[in-house]
């Protein structure tokens, strides 16, 4: 059953050294718009922005009618109907803005272990960029100017951050909080799914 299946996933941005990466675990019955989430959630962005997923010659994000394009519903994709497709590689861009390209490879399919929560964190190197940096190029000169405290930049560039960027500090503990309220979030849509299927039955 779907339900009892959890993909393992490898999240890394496209064009960055070293890598910025992040391991996590989602149920197959996500729908891509919860994969966002998770990533949204992993990466350490705020949701500012509009996003698409592209599997093969198909694209998921949110239609918009006037663009007449051939977006799909990210809401109303899962992750298991892609893997079934065989496709285990596909893109997932944030900000088209910023513009911020990711890789996404499905390592592993496994059982989900009924004391875990899901979606899960496994594990990740450095920091993902900031909202709103302006790109790759942005984020290379806001790492150098924040290493630098007597860059002219610098105290602008604090202030407009508002803290020290750490490299390598993925913030493990908001990436858990995070990831623990989509599991609350999850879980309370299970439980009221199955309270509406038993009042019909």
């Amino acid at each position: 059953m779907t339900s009892d299946r959890i993909a393992r996933l490898r999240i890394q941005l496209d064009d960055v050294e070293p890598a910025i990466w992040r391991r996590v675990e989602v149920p197959l019955t996500s729908s891509l718009k919860a994969v966002h989430d998770v990533i949204q959630a992993v990466m350490l962005f705020e949701d500012y922005h509009l996003f698409q997923f592209e599997s093969g010659d198909r694209r998921y994000g949110y239609p918009d009618p006037e663009w007449g394009d051939e977006m799909r519903d990210a809401r109303n994709a899962r992750l298991g109907s892609i893997l079934a497709r065989g496709d285990t590689r596909f893109t997932y861009t944030y900000d088209f803005g910023d513009d911020w390209r990711h890789t996404i490879v499905v390592e592993d399919v496994v059982a989900a272990d009924p004391m875990l929560d899901y979606p899960r964190f496994i594990d990740g190197a450095r920091r993902a960029p900031p909202e709103d940096v302006g790109g790759l190029p942005g984020f290379e000169e806001f790492l150098r100017v924040m290493a630098d405290p007597v860059d002219e930049e610098h105290e602008a560039t604090m202030t407009w951050y508002g803290r020290p960027f750490d490299a390598d500090d993925i913030a493990l503990a908001i990436i858990t909080q995070r990831l623990e309220k989509l599991a609350r979030r999850r879980a309370t849509g299970k439980a009221a799914f199955e309270k509406s299927r038993n009042r019909i039955n």
